[in-house]
């Protein structure tokens, strides 16, 4: 009987013991779940057209070591940008090809005290089909081309390139270089024909495919087109100035402090040396003051 006994009681407690290990394992993972739920996040990041390759994978990068953090790149013209986060668009991150967009959202209360900081510098190239029979050696004889891709003059690109021209005489009688209109431009060249471009990559692409003769972009955009385009020219400095990339936060008033935290560490890993290394793979130069 005796025997009997503690062999029901034996069974209860091995029972008591399943249930109470069960009951635990279910509440570590309900909390696991729980902390994991709170932990994913997605930042937006608004990027020049000039960057998108490289932020992929510099985003690919940081997702291994972060993979709870969801990251969604705008990228389009910084005058575009500039213009949607003025309108409202929830940002975490500008990355901006120019200082002049930058000033801008800094005027507008919109850059977090302290987080805005120099990254890359570039340089404007004149580019034409691999082997073309151009005749245009560089933006000298820019008048000798059939047609010329061009951005805007809101665009980055667009307002070093008129820069340039003013700096040659091309252009003159106005003080901010990117007022002058696509037309304007092609008067002062003798009428060649402009097919002005909305962002940098539609400057690439148009000559690439050639539908223009040449055109004028970054030198980091013709990474991967190496066998496609030839480079006639690499602009000066002292014609188009520094073309300095800006990054900072977005005051974004929408966010938590999960996203909050996340645009903060993507944004220093923006500044790491880690990120130095890739971008110098695309033809960025690097060597720059914060």
């Amino acid at each position: 009987m005796k025997k009997k006994v503690f062999s029901v009681l034996l069974v209860l407690c091995m029972t008591a013991g399943i249930t109470g290990c069960s009951s635990k394992s279910g509440s570590d993972k309900a909390e696991a779940d729980t902390k994991q739920e709170t932990e994913e996040t997605e930042i937006r990041v608004f990027i020049a057209a000039s960057l998108n390759t490289v932020m992929q994978e510099l985003a690919e990068a940081y997702h291994k070591e972060h993979p709870e953090v969801k990251i969604t790149f705008n990228a389009d013209s910084s005058g575009t940008l500039l213009t949607q986060i003025e309108e409202g668009y929830e940002c975490d991150i500008f990355f901006s090809a120019a200082q002049k967009q930058m000033d801008q959202l800094e005027t507008d209360g919109l850059v977090k005290a302290g987080t805005r900081a120099n990254v890359v510098n570039n340089q404007v190239v004149l580019i034409s089909l691999k082997d073309s029979d151009t005749k245009v050696a560089g933006l000298e004889n820019l008048q000798d081309a059939s047609s010329i891709a061009l951005a805007g003059g809101s665009v980055p690109v667009g307002k070093y390139t008129r820069e340039a021209f003013v700096k040659l005489g091309v252009l003159s009688g106005k003080e901010d270089a990117s007022e002058y209109t696509s037309a304007e431009v092609s008067e002062a060249l003798g009428g060649v024909e402009i097919s002005e471009q909305y962002n940098v990559s539609k400057v690439l692409i148009a000559v690439a495919e050639g539908a223009c003769e040449v055109g004028t972009t970054y030198y980091s955009d013709t990474y991967g087109y190496e066998d496609k385009l030839d480079i006639l020219q690499t602009v000066s400095y002292d014609l188009t100035g520094n073309v300095i990339y800006p990054v900072c936060l977005v005051d974004n008033k929408e966010a938590d402090d999960t996203q909050m935290k996340a645009a903060e560490d993507f944004y220093e890993f923006i500044l790491s040396d880690d990120a130095k290394a890739v971008f110098d793979n695309y033809y960025f130069d690097t060597d720059v003051e914060r």
